[in-house]
């Protein structure tokens, strides 16, 4: 079941950023495409508007027709020039490349069989070119005489540029966007489903907890039910007698009810602490005489096992949080403390208060708890000495009590112990 939660989130996870990374490739891409090819056509709009000149006053050729005439380039980009009349006979061709006069018929040819302001590729190269009517005269020279050739769009002028680097740039950038789309694709993945998996294992911790927490309660509804039964079984057995002489199996129901009843009204108390939709109270109050009253109602509890109470409270502190609750709190935590002393012991009570917030602390002397248990301190039924706590009628549900209700009031609360040296528990609350 997590699994699947785990690779659903893993899927919507990459889903959303996959989209999010190529939108943004994407708009890389046709932005630094669009300005190639505005740049492009820009400079096809400027050769194609010059190029009259260059065909004025020509050098004289009295040997032979000359076609292709060479001039100085005047843009860094390659590009040529030449004149088609409307029979698609080649009249001139000015440029400064070397290439076979092929070339050029065949770039004629492309570019006449083709579409207005696109591309072919010729000599491996790509070339981008223009055709654009000629209208006005034309001035030139041939076989040494001048020649004039009056145009009103009869002609036309097609004008190449060279636009193999931009169309290299563009799939150089098109090659680097892809890989490092692929390998960002596995990095998401690694960090998603790292994040995944931290992201259900709360949820997963709390669903073995939950049903750790059925099977604990199972297990202590189970023995006092069992003994109810027994109890009243051997009562039905032995209908014929009174009361009276079934008053131990009845003494064994009622015992096992109230524990049952205490499991219950335990159960249901850390449920409503624990809910965040019941409001705490918020009233000022002494909690120097909370801690001094549960005290003096726990002293005949200690000077039964000849405990002594060491207490250093610091008098009239005054703090504005819920009164029962804190008081329920001393009290679990001095029980807990009185239960786990051995006889002859001591526990020492402080009480103190910084600039920013006090802090109440109860140690008791004794074995202490190993380092690896104090971190389970808090869960619900958990207990370091399963056979002592039951002999002391406990169920584990004390201190996630006491934790539930310093977490909703804003505070802290931890344990710490050494070994042969007791445990302390401490909780702090702002002022």
């Amino acid at each position: 079941m997590f699994k699947k939660l785990r690779n659903r989130l893993l899927i919507l996870n990459m889903s959303i950023i996959s989209v999010v990374m190529i939108g943004a490739f994407a708009v890389i891409y046709l932005t630094t495409y669009n300005n190639i090819q505005t740049e492009n056509q820009n400079k096809l709009e400027l050769l194609s508007s010059k190029p009259n000149a260059a065909y004025l006053n020509l050098p004289d050729d009295t040997k032979k027709e000359k076609i292709i005439i060479g001039i100085i380039p005047s843009e860094s980009s390659l590009s040529f020039n030449m004149l088609v009349n409307s029979d698609c006979e080649i009249l001139k061709v000015i440029s400064h490349i070397d290439m076979p006069e092929e070339t050029y018929f065949k770039a004629a040819e492309l570019a006449l069989s083709g579409k207005k302001n696109t591309i072919i590729s010729l000599e491996n190269k790509r070339w981008q070119y223009k055709i654009s009517p000629m209208n006005g005269t034309l001035v030139t020279r041939e076989h040494g005489k001048k020649l004039i050739i009056n145009s009103n769009g009869e002609n036309v002028q097609i004008t190449f540029l060279d636009i193999t680097d931009s169309h290299k740039t563009l799939m150089e950038l098109f090659t680097t966007l892809f890989f490092v789309g692929i390998i960002m694709l596995f990095v998401i993945f690694a960090i998603s489903l790292f994040f995944a998996s931290r992201s259900i294992a709360p949820i997963a911790e709390t669903w073995e907890k939950q049903k750790q927490f059925i099977a604990d309660v199972s297990h202590e509804l189970k023995t006092p039910l069992a003994i109810i039964n027994a109890n009243s079984d051997a009562l039905l057995a032995n209908e014929g007698e009174t009361i009276k002489s079934q008053k131990k199996w009845l003494d064994y129901i009622k015992n096992q009810t109230d524990r049952m009843g205490k499991l219950v009204n335990d159960l249901l108390y850390l449920a409503k602490t624990v809910d965040t939709n019941i409001k705490m109270l918020d009233t000022p109050f002494d909690i120097s005489e909370i801690v001094s009253d549960v005290l003096l109602s726990m002293e005949a509890v200690a000077f039964e096992k000849d405990i002594t109470l060491l207490q250093e409270v610091e008098s009239n502190i005054i703090i504005k949080s819920d009164c029962e609750k804190i008081k329920q709190v001393v009290t679990i935590l001095m029980d807990n403390a009185i239960k786990y002393t051995e006889k002859k012991g001591r526990i020492n009570i402080t009480l103190k208060k910084t600039r920013h917030q006090l802090a109440f602390s109860i140690k008791n002397s004794g074995k202490g708890i190993p380092q690896k248990n104090l971190s389970k301190l808090f869960d619900r039924f958990y207990r370091v000495d399963p056979a002592r706590t039951q002999e002391n009628g406990g169920y584990g549900l004390g201190l996630p009590i006491a934790k539930a209700i310093i977490d909703r009031l804003g505070g802290k609360i931890y344990a710490d112990s050494k070994e042969n040296d007791g445990a302390t528990f401490t909780f702090t609350l702002g002022l």
